[in-house]
């Protein structure tokens, strides 16, 4: 069984308890504006163009099949429609002058990845730390994450995933069995701005929030506070009254940043909040003392 991963990140501190290694998985189904890891929205692998390299050849224009790349106005673009052979991908990356071209993500196997992670279970043992399943979205990789989960239990590491929680009910049970731990993306609370944002309702994301709940499992919600969507006061009012609404009593706040402007020229696509300003900690402490007076433990 295989899965297309992206990365493996060793000695992750932000992913879950202690020391942890986290395993970006290529697929997701929502759309967020502000999507840090651009490169993790298709499933498929992904040509990924650094016009800081570039010498403007037109090497691989010409090597690519069915005018899947174009050279317009000084950019490269590559149209995964056209050409999904990572074969013929890799041809083109190869014959780049300037190793200007990469290709993002990889099919890896249950055993590989499990090979990769058990590496530093060492660190796991002495930090209670562990593997973390992120993207992308673990769960559009249900059979793959389930094998992958119960293979790290077998070996004592704990389990947990940063996920969106957009999957089937029936789909996020069986995956949630062999969990530890839960970073659950909380976008918005008022359905169609979660829609406006993200490209899907927040309804089955919110029933497997409680649900996971329910099951006793650790749920950590998380809540990107993205300027001029998510972060009025109405909306740390109306954040806590629907994590109260499915059991949950924490969040952590996480303050919008540009850490992925980079990938979307990657990638070259436009990116929507271009230019706008990062918040700090110290920019949302108002907006935290909201959600702590509706009687949720809001930290960073």
């Amino acid at each position: 069984m295989k899965a297309r991963i992206f990365n493996i990140q060793k000695f992750s501190v932000n992913d879950g308890p202690g020391v942890r290694t986290t395993v970006f998985f290529k697929g997701c189904p929502l759309r967020c504006k502000w999507c840090a890891n651009p490169e993790s929205q298709v499933k498929s692998a992904q040509l990924m163009w650094d016009r800081d390299k570039c010498l403007h050849c037109e090497t691989c224009v010409h090597l690519a099949p069915d005018n899947a790349m174009t050279h317009t106005d000084g950019i490269i673009r590559f149209d995964p429609a056209k050409c999904d052979d990572v074969n013929v991908m890799q041809n083109i990356v190869d014959h780049c002058p300037a190793n200007a071209l990469t290709i993002e993500g990889e099919m890896k196997t249950v055993d590989e990845v499990v090979d990769e992670c058990l590496k530093d279970k060492d660190f796991y043992e002495e930090s209670g730390g562990g593997v973390t399943l992120s993207g992308g979205e673990a769960l559009m990789w249900p059979d793959f994450a389930v094998e992958l989960l119960q293979k790290l239990h077998d070996n004592g590491v704990h389990t947990a995933i940063e996920t969106t929680g957009f999957a089937p009910s029936d789909t996020f049970q069986r995956v949630a069995e062999h969990l530890d731990c839960f970073l659950f993306d909380m976008k918005h609370w008022d359905e169609q701005r979660h829609k406006d944002g993200t490209g899907v309702s927040n309804k089955i994301i919110l029933a497997n929030m409680k649900t996971a709940i329910d099951m006793g499992k650790d749920v950590l919600p998380r809540i990107p506070v993205i300027p001029g969507y998510n972060d009025a006061p109405e909306d740390a009012k109306g954040l806590a009254r629907t994590l109260h609404e499915v059991g949950a009593t924490r969040c952590q706040l996480l303050p919008f940043h540009q850490l992925g402007e980079k990938k979307y020229q990657l990638l070259s696509r436009d990116y929507d909040l271009n230019g706008v300003r990062a918040l700090t900690a110290d920019d949302l402490e108002d907006y935290r003392q909201i959600m702590v007076d509706e009687g949720i433990d809001a930290f960073f």
